[in-house]
């Protein structure tokens, strides 16, 4: 797989001056409960990065409930956690891969080439007695010099003005209850963008939680035309990013992702709202 590396692999790497190991830990419910456990024990190494803290931009009336952060900002969080352009960046949590796939994205939305995701994640790492500490990692600060890949990001007015359109899937990221909108736990308003497919990221896993093969990954989507443009979103443009990893993987290159996701999508009154499932009224 080009994006996921192995603990043993990871194990190797460890003291390689170029490898930057980013804990990326996080609980929607208890947010700082991912820096108290980064504090605890974490890969020897490692420094923390915070989902709303670093990865995520300030919450406005639009853009979603984890807004991208600007380019700037985003240059200056790379350049204070000691990530520089030619960095060997793995990212790892304990979500199934979920926010270190924010980080993985981010990276590669700057234009780096060497990030990746580390499969089965902290508590495998854990579980096999590989290297820990409790130490905060002392950084040395670097320059991020950023190469802004436009063509991975879609904004909230383009979507709209796509829906419909052949040559184009949506893809919903979220839990199919959430999709069909029959629940909604988090966002005021339940559904989902109209013609979106669901596609649950944590399909992208293996029922012990590695990340499936490309073979695997291949028969997940292999519904979808290669030659299609794809749009991936899920609630707050976190989850999505795994599906994004999982259809690289799966030999997709025309994918985009919708930052803003479901929750930017509501944020505006005069969006359609679908609810239901997409494929099942197709296949009827």
């Amino acid at each position: 797989m080009n994006n996921i590396v192995s603990l043993e692999w990871l194990k190797e790497k460890l003291g390689e001056p170029k490898l930057v190991i980013a804990d990326c830990r996080f609980r929607l419910d208890d947010p700082d409960a991912g820096l108290r456990a980064y504090e605890e024990s974490h890969i020897s190494g490692a420094v923390y990065m915070d989902l709303e803290k670093d990865l995520s931009g300030e919450v406005e009336e639009y853009g979603g409930r984890h807004p991208l952060p600007d380019i700037f900002a985003m240059t200056v969080t790379f350049a204070r956690t000691g990530i520089s352009n030619d960095s060997i960046v793995v990212a790892y949590d304990d979500q199934g891969g979920a926010m270190a796939s924010r980080l993985w994205w981010l990276l590669k939305y700057m234009g780096h080439e060497q990030v990746y995701v580390l499969d089965k994640g902290f508590s495998a790492w854990i579980n096999e007695g590989l290297p820990l500490s409790t130490e905060k990692k002392v950084v040395q600060p670097t320059t991020y010099l950023a190469t802004v890949q436009h063509n991975m990001l879609v904004e909230m007015d383009e979507v709209r003005e796509l829906l419909g359109s052949e040559g184009v899937t949506l893809i919903d990221s979220r839990e199919a209850p959430r999709y069909r909108g029959e629940v909604e736990p988090i966002d005021r308003v339940a559904g989902h963008i109209p013609g979106a497919i669901n596609r649950f990221w944590k399909e992208s896993l293996t029922e012990s939680g590695g990340w499936k093969d490309v073979a695997a990954q291949t028969d997940r989507f292999h519904d979808l035309d290669k030659n299609c443009e794809l749009i991936v979103y899920c609630g707050s443009g976190v989850t999505a990013t795994p599906n994004v990893i999982a259809l690289q993987e799966a030999g997709f290159t025309k994918v985009r992702l919708y930052a803003g996701s479901w929750s930017d999508w509501i944020s505006f009154s005069n969006n359609p709202i679908a609810i239901g499932d997409e494929e099942e009224r197709k296949e009827g």
